[in-house]
This record gives structure tokens, C-alpha cells and sequence, in this order.
């Protein structure tokens, strides 16, 4: 009969299971060193043809990443991962957003304009709406004429609110060809005492501009991750059937696209990853996986791979399927087939303080890809919220069914009809306001430069061949922790709430 127990002892040799591990498992040895933390290259690739300066990715959820995080993570070094809870239009207007963020010369479509008849209030009104002190004055052929600056219409000039525009613009106006460069403009500047330079062509038609506080902007960021023509970098989450989506995500310039799907070894969405990989110049990561198997199919065609299921802070997945597997060992199994192939390797979850990012680079993985991490900090969109005088941030998991009506049920392979309940595999959640994403990650890489001088790696690859685990007792554990006392101060790196 169908439920008889089996002759042969089948069922019971299941439990001869392997062991796996997580982070709090393990942790570095210490070893010989000469490498001070503040020397250690964090440089690495996220994928075959992109490289980052540092190995750090935000997770695409709908409460950590749209064109804010992807403009602060790509100008830190690391990478913004847009989720896709949101439609393409919407979509390809972030992708845009971060892409335009800090070009030398804005586009003539994102130049604010003045017309010579407007009056000074209008004009007034409009950069201050537009939130810039300035902006270039062109007539009806978009011929440049002049420079209107705060400083034209100040109270204390001879410029009433109802005179036209001609009357207060500066009409000596320096402009520069489209071959100008970030030195040229910034001599320009500096030599005429301005703080923008309209780009024109050959007929003095307005193509562009180039302003003091956008070079400054490029100077301050001088590790930032761009492509070849000098512009952000970020990534895109598409579903494995959305094929339109990752059209219009490679046509609006997106450097990589995420085959965003809980689990990826399955062989429908492999062959449709596939299908999109051969539709499209971006590379193509798929995820997530969590064996070597699911690996052995994925780098016959993928440009990176993402590691993880279920260890989400907010993921549910193993409680609720009964599947997945513990982190450290997850990216072992997949890197120990990505690596020979060349294919990054992304450890996606489970990350809770910068120890576990170092750990999981020494267990094989190129880049972390963390969400609760950066849920709280001011570049989230997630709301800010009070409770009992202390300030959070929104946060969910995109199994949640809030996420799941927004349109990631897909993720989970799961559809459903208009009136049917959603099976969630992750919670809402809020997580404390952490302030500024720069401040985050300063501790977060730092703490992973002083994991490398614990082994004495001065590079991401040389920290993967040269680093080894020990095994830690659950006693281990609580001896890793700050203990026997009361925490009164905590530390910018460190909760114990985590």
C-alpha cells in the first residue's frame, strides 16, 4: 500500500544527512599579517563584465531600493539592485535617473530654461520649484542668449518682479562645445567667475550644461562605480518570464539585470533566464540558487549568480516550505562550481553584521547583497514611522503579501487570481532609522578590511585563497558577543538586536 514503510530502509537513509552551516558557525583564523585594514583592496566584480570598488550590493526590495540608493550605493563603489514592484515605465524612469545622476553635461531634457519674455517671477518661481539657482535663457529656436542666476533678481537690483527676463539675464554668456571636458569647464568657470556653462553646438543651439556643483559632485565620489562613459552604474530586478521588462531595462541602460526569483533552479524560469541572456547586451545574473547543481546549469550561460534561500531577516521561506539552506555553506557549494567557471558569485542574505560579509566572502561568494542593512537608512523609500519615541523605517520581505499584491508574488512563482489568498513567504517588518547609507557602509567595509588584516589578505582574491574556518560551539558564540555586562553605549557597528 501507498503508505506502507519501505523494505529497503529508504526513508532512513534520508536522515544520514550533511552537515550545514551558517554564519554563526564559523569564524576567520587569525593568521600572519602584514596588511593594515585601511590598506586592503575591497575592489571585486559582480558580474563577468562589471566590476565594483567595493563588494557590496542593495537587495531590490520595494522598501530598500529605487534611484536614491542605486545613485548613493553606485557613487560609495557598490551597486543599487532596483526592484521590480513597480511598472516599466516607472521602472525605466529610475534607471534613467541614477544613469543621468552625476553626467558632466545634463541633457538638454533635464536643463531648466528661461524664455526672454517670462517675466523675473515666473522665472523665479520656476527655479525654485525646480530646486537650481540658475539657468540658461534661449529663445524660440533654442538659441542661448543669456545666464539667469539668483543673483540677477536679488531685492537690492534695479529688477522689478514684472520686468521680462531679457531686462535682469547676464547676456554675456560663456558657452562650450559638446568636447568639452570636466578640466576645460572647470577653468571656464574659474577664470569667469560663473557656476554653469550652456554646451552649444556649431549654431549656439543649447545641447546641454555643465555646472560647478555637478564636477564637484564627480570629484567627491572619485570611487564610484561607473561605466565607460563616466556614468552610475546600476542593476534591475526582472522576472523570469518578463521579457518586455528587460527589454525596456536594457534599453534604458541598465549595466545588469537580476533574474529575480526565490528559486531559480527550476528548469521553466532557467530556460527563460536564458532566453533573455541571448536578448540583451547587460549582463544577466540569475538567482537564487543554493546547491551545486542549480549552479552547474546556471553558469553554462549567466554573467554572475546569487546565492540564498531563505535566510532573509524577513523571509519565511524555510518555515514555511520546509526548504532551503543554511548561507555559509549555500555559497560554498555554489562557488565551489562558479569560481572555476569564472562567474561571480553574490551571497544574497543572512548578513547581520560586517563579520558575517567577510565570512561569506571567504566561503567563496565575490559580493554581498544585503536589505535590512540599508532599510533604515535616509535612501530607502521605505516611510519613516514612530514608535515609543524612537524613529523606524518601513521594511518587507518581497514574499509578504503587501509585496505580493504589489506584483512580487511572481518571485515565488506563485499566481493568483483577483479574490484568492496569497501562501507568504516573508513578513513586514519595521527596522531602526540608521541615518545616512554613507555612514553605514563606512563601518560595514571597514569592518571587512579588518577581517582581511586578521589573515592577511591585501585583496578580495587573495582573502578567498589564503582565509580558513574554525568551527564555534554555541558557547563560542555567546563568547564572540559582548558579555557579563550592560551595554550603555552602543556601538555605530554593533546591536545586540541584530
Amino acid at each position: 500500500m501507498g503508505n506502507d514503510v519501505s523494505e529497503t530502509g529508504s526513508f532512513s537513509e534520508k536522515l544520514r544527512v550533511p552537515e550545514a552551516l551558517t554564519f554563526d558557525d564559523v569564524l576567520l583564523r587569525p593568521m600572519e599579517s602584514r596588511v593594515e585594514p585601511d590598506a586592503a583592496d575591497v575592489s571585486t566584480r559582480v558580474s563577468r563584465s562589471v566590476s565594483l570598488n567595493i563588494p557590496i550590493i542593495s537587495a531590490a526590495m520595494d522598501t530598500v531600493t529605487e534611484g536614491e540608493m542605486g545613485i548613493g550605493m553606485a557613487r560609495e563603489g557598490g551597486l543599487g539592485v532596483l526592484h521590480r514592484n513597480m511598472d516599466i515605465e516607472q521602472m525605466v524612469a529610475e534607471i534613467e535617473r541614477v544613469k543621468r545622476a552625476d553626467e558632466l553635461v545634463i541633457r538638454r531634457e533635464d536643463v531648466v530654461t528661461a524664455h526672454p519674455t517670462q517675466t523675473v517671477r515666473e522665472v523665479d518661481e520656476m527655479m525654485e520649484r525646480k530646486g537650481v539657482s540658475g539657468a540658461p535663457v534661449v529663445d524660440d529656436t533654442d538659441t542661448v542668449l543669456g545666464i539667469i542666476s539668483g543673483t540677477d533678481i536679488r531685492p537690492y537690483l534695479e529688477v522689478g518682479e514684472s520686468d521680462a527676463v531679457r531686462e535682469a539675464m547676464t547676456d554675456e554668456v560663456i558657452t562650450a562645445q559638446r568636447t568639452v571636458g570636466a578640466r576645460g569647464a572647470l577653468e571656464l568657470m574659474y577664470d569667469h567667475k560663473i557656476e554653469r556653462v550652456p554646451i552649444v553646438d556649431g549654431d549656439e543651439h543649447l545641447v546641454g550644461l555643465v555646472t560647478m556643483q555637478g564636477i564637484l559632485q564627480r570629484r567627491e565620489h572619485e570611487n564610484a562605480t561607473r561605466d565607460d562613459a563616466g556614468r552610475l552604474r546600476v542593476g534591475a530586478a526582472v522576472g523570469p518570464f518578463e521579457t518586455e521588462r528587460a527589454a525596456a531595462a536594457d534599453d534604458a541602460g541598465a549595466d545588469i539585470l537580476f533574474i529575480d526569483c526565490a528559486h531559480a533552479h527550476n528548469l521553466d524560469v532557467l530556460e527563460s533566464a536564458r532566453e533573455i541572456k541571448t536578448s540583451v547586451n547587460a549582463d544577466v545574473v540569475v538567482g537564487n540558487i543554493g546547491t551545486r547543481e542549480a549552479a552547474k546549469v546556471a553558469v553554462e550561460f549567466a554573467d554572475g549568480v546569487k546565492v540564498g534561500i531563505g535566510p532573509g531577516s524577513i523571509c519565511t521561506t524555510r518555515v514555511v516550505s520546509g526548504a532551503g539552506m543554511p548561507q555559509i555553506s549555500a555559497v560554498a557549494e555554489v562557488a565551489d562550481v562558479a569560481a572555476p567557471a569564472g562567474v561571480p558569485v553574490i551571497a544574497d542574505g543572512g548578513i547581520r553584521y560586517s563579520g558575517d560579509a567577510i565570512k561569506a566572502i571567504a566561503a567563496g561568494a565575490d559580493v554581498v547583497m544585503l536589505g535590512s542593512y540599508f532599510a533604515g537608512t535616509d535612501e530607502a523609500p521605505g516611510r519613516v514611522i514612530t514608535m515609543n519615541g524612537k524613529k523606524y523605517k518601513q521594511y518587507r520581505g518581497m514574499g509578504s503579501v503587501g509585496a505580493m499584491k504589489s506584483g512580487g508574488g511572481e518571485r515565488y512563482l506563485k499566481d493568483s487570481e483577483e479574490d484568492e489568498e496569497f501562501v507568504p513567504e516573508g513578513v513586514e517588518a519595521a527596522t531602526p532609522y540608521k541615518g545616512t547609507l554613507s555612514s553605514e557602509l563606512h563601518q560595514l567595509v571597514g569592518g571587512m578590511r579588518s577581517g582581511m588584516g586578521y589573515v592577511g589578505a591585501e585583496t578580495i582574491p587573495e582573502f578567498k585563497t589564503r582565509s580558513e574556518f574554525v568551527r564555534v560551539s554555541s558557547a563560542g558564540q555567546t563568547e564572540g558577543h559582548p558579555h557579563d555586562v550592560m551595554i550603555t553605549d552602543e556601538a555605530p557597528n554593533y546591536s545586540p538586536n541584530n
